[in-house]
């Protein structure tokens, strides 16, 4: 058996089919057709609205299974058309490869390779931008829609933009979708992460044609703005909701607690020096007199600076109600530092507030911003110290065991 027939196997196998949405690449449809047909009997093409002669070599492949309709709507509404069909006919998995022959089809055997291990997941064919052919315009949106989708998810995806994906169909069934150009492609994948789909990527092959004779359907101004409008819903709706979701789903249940602790306190790929600072950003931005938008504002903040974000956020937590009145008190005795003759004494109280603080909120807020830094300086030295310890302590363990 050779390995084209290997793999036609196994996408009979795993009930995979390739999906091409395309709209008016007849110089490129064909070849991309032949070439997938070495490796899979499954294939749909979604005729976006062609008005060049995509049609007449559509025919030349009877067996090709077809989706049309006369206007053109999108690349997004396209890919959507195509999920409905692949279900309806009991797809499982589909591969997504573009029609404008920038992609290689010797690369589905990565994608159904991976397949075959991880079945609950998006699959990324990710693409090496760094190659002198690629325009800097896909440079620069490579790199702006990696870092929003991390912003947005936490996680860390090489290539947000890539066309060559694997789709889990049935896992994205329940979803509602509601973009229909390029922006799709962001849409779906930030939103199956919130459901909880794993991202994962395989290395492939890119070819860019020359200038002069490249085919794009991109429109830089309209479809960049698309895309940034796409991105700030989606990050209000991360910080607002999102995030916070998931923290109390894992503060509520000790047995995930313990585990997110453990893993990220204790994970070695990550220095002592680095997880210290996490929780100590977390404890300042937990203090810090910018109530309401204290855990948002430190979510996004330790993606930019490339933090352990659940260390910070559990750090954050330094506010939770019972602590509140025990914070403002020390802010105002600190504040009161800054003061001097004109500060004003305040006695402790369990009903102490915010509105307690609006009276003199001047001396609080000097005195608040005070305390964050020096509970995450002392946050810093306990935690780094801890983990010198206990990493010691654990290889003088080891040691007694050999």
């Amino acid at each position: 058996m050779t390995e084209t027939e290997l793999y036609r196997e196994k996408f009979n196998e795993l009930y995979a089919c390739v999906i091409i949405p395309t709209y008016n690449n007849g110089k490129t449809l064909q070849g991309v057709i032949t070439d997938v047909c070495k490796y899979c009997d499954h294939i749909i093409v979604v005729n976006d609205g062609s008005t060049d002669h995509s049609e007449d070599i559509l025919r030349l492949f009877p067996y090709v299974q077809l989706v049309t309709y006369p206007v053109n709507v999108g690349k997004g509404w396209a890919l959507r058309k195509g999920f409905e069909y692949a279900r309806q006919e009991g797809y499982q998995y589909a591969i997504t490869i573009d029609s404008d022959g920038q992609h290689f089809a010797k690369d589905l055997t990565a994608f159904i390779d991976k397949l075959e291990s991880v079945k609950d997941a998006i699959i990324i064919g990710s693409r090496n931008m760094d190659q002198a052919s690629v325009p800097g315009k896909s440079s620069f949106g490579h790199k702006f829609s990696n870092f929003w989708f991390r912003v947005e998810t936490g996680i860390n995806c090489p290539d947000t933009q890539s066309g060559f994906r694997a789709y889990p169909l049935l896992l994205l069934k329940d979803i509602r979708f509601y973009t229909i150009k390029y922006e799709f492609e962001i849409e779906v994948l930030v939103r199956a992460a919130w459901k909880g789909v794993k991202v994962e990527a395989v290395p492939v092959s890119v070819y860019y044609a020359p200038k002069e004779v490249r085919v794009s359907h991109f429109r830089p101004f309209k479809d960049f703005t698309r895309i940034s409008i796409l991105n700030t819903v989606l990050v209000i709706i991360a910080f607002l909701y999102i995030w916070p979701r998931n923290f109390f789903r894992v503060v509520f249940n000790k047995k995930k607690v313990r585990q997110l602790i453990h893993e990220h306190l204790f994970n070695p790929r990550e220095s002592d020096t680095l997880k210290a600072t996490s929780i100590a950003f977390g404890v300042f931005m937990g203090i810090l007199p910018i109530w309401g938008f204290q855990l948002i504002v430190a979510i996004f903040l330790a993606v930019v600076m490339k933090l352990n974000k659940a260390l910070v956020i559990i750090a954050a937590n330094i506010s939770l109600p019972p602590l509140i009145p025990f914070i403002i008190f020390f802010s105002f005795k600190i504040g009161g530092l800054w003061k001097g003759d004109e500060a004003v004494s305040l006695e402790f109280s369990k009903a102490l507030s915010l509105e307690s603080a609006a009276d003199n909120i001047e001396q609080y807020l000097y005195g608040s911003i005070t305390l964050a830094v020096l509970a995450a300086v002392a946050a810093w030295i306990l935690t780094y110290f801890f983990l010198k310890i206990s990493k010691k302590n654990r290889f003088q363990l080891s040691g007694n065991i050999r």
